[in-house]
């Protein structure tokens, strides 16, 4: 098992991505902290984890508010008396140009998917430096190749890409890592509510999976696969980069 005795906190584990990493994680010999400010989502993941034979541990938390995330940090390592492994995946889509986009739009997804990064890690920090431990953050390839009506979810993965290269100099001399990984098209809830928004969902589902050159879109349990490399010993030497698993998007990737 890579992650024997690890201790894992995932934010919005309650779906998507974070539930398929959850699970594996567990799979692999960690016990996961499951936050989501889906209460429901974060216990259900939780459960299921405790059903298959491992360790997990449900928290409700906002992680665009400060006081939420040191709840979230403290109340993981209060359950399971360390942290090994923390991946920021919580986030929030926003389907406009910058003529349609709001202030408030942009605010709420600049605080889910950035400002919640800062507070996370800022907070973390004092117990990853007691494990040499690792900070994974789920980006986008959107984040550096874009996409049409999408600059605000464009531009927060995009900072995302930017504050994860800085922090894993600024703690690197601790033995912590810090890494992107830079999924392409995923079926997840999000990108469901994305196709759902589109005049004729099915069309756009098909034209969305032609993107990539490998002709479709991917699973979240591709994606869980790696985050699991990028946490583990496997990727000892790994620090500061962004992981594309985009089926190949990034060599040509078509938005229309």
């Amino acid at each position: 098992m890579r992650l024997r005795d690890k201790v894992a906190l995932i934010t919005g584990g309650g779906s998507g991505i974070g539930e398929a990493t959850a699970r594996r994680f567990a799979a692999e010999g960690a016990v996961v902290a499951v936050a989501d400010l889906n209460q429901a989502g974060a216990e259900g993941v939780a459960a299921a984890i405790r059903q298959a034979g491992g360790r997990a541990h449900a928290i409700t938390a906002d992680v665009a508010r400060e006081d939420d995330v040191r709840a979230m940090l403290k109340a993981t390592h209060a359950e399971f008396g360390a942290l090994h492994i923390l991946m920021n995946n919580a986030a929030i889509f926003v389907d406009n140009d910058v003529e349609g986009t709001t202030e408030a739009e942009w605010d709420r997804i600049m605080n889910i998917n950035v400002k919640s990064l800062f507070w996370t890690c800022k907070y973390a920090m004092p117990y990853l430096k007691q494990t040499k431990g690792v900070i994974l953050n789920i980006a986008s390839m959107v984040g550096v190749h874009a996409q049409p009506h999408s600059i605000a979810y464009c531009t927060s993965k995009g900072a995302v890409i930017a504050f994860t290269k800085a922090l894993a100099l600024d703690c690197a001399g601790f033995g912590i890592r810090a890494n992107t990984l830079c999924p392409a098209s995923v079926t997840t809830p999000l990108m469901n509510y994305f196709i759902d928004l589109q005049p004729d969902p099915e069309a756009m589902r098909a034209s969305v999976a032609a993107r990539h050159p490998l002709g479709y879109i991917s699973s979240p349990e591709e994606m869980a696969n790696a985050a699991l490399f990028l946490v583990s010993d496997e990727a000892s030497f790994v620090t500061g980069i962004e992981l594309y698993a985009d089926g190949g998007g990034t060599l040509g990737y078509k938005t229309a």
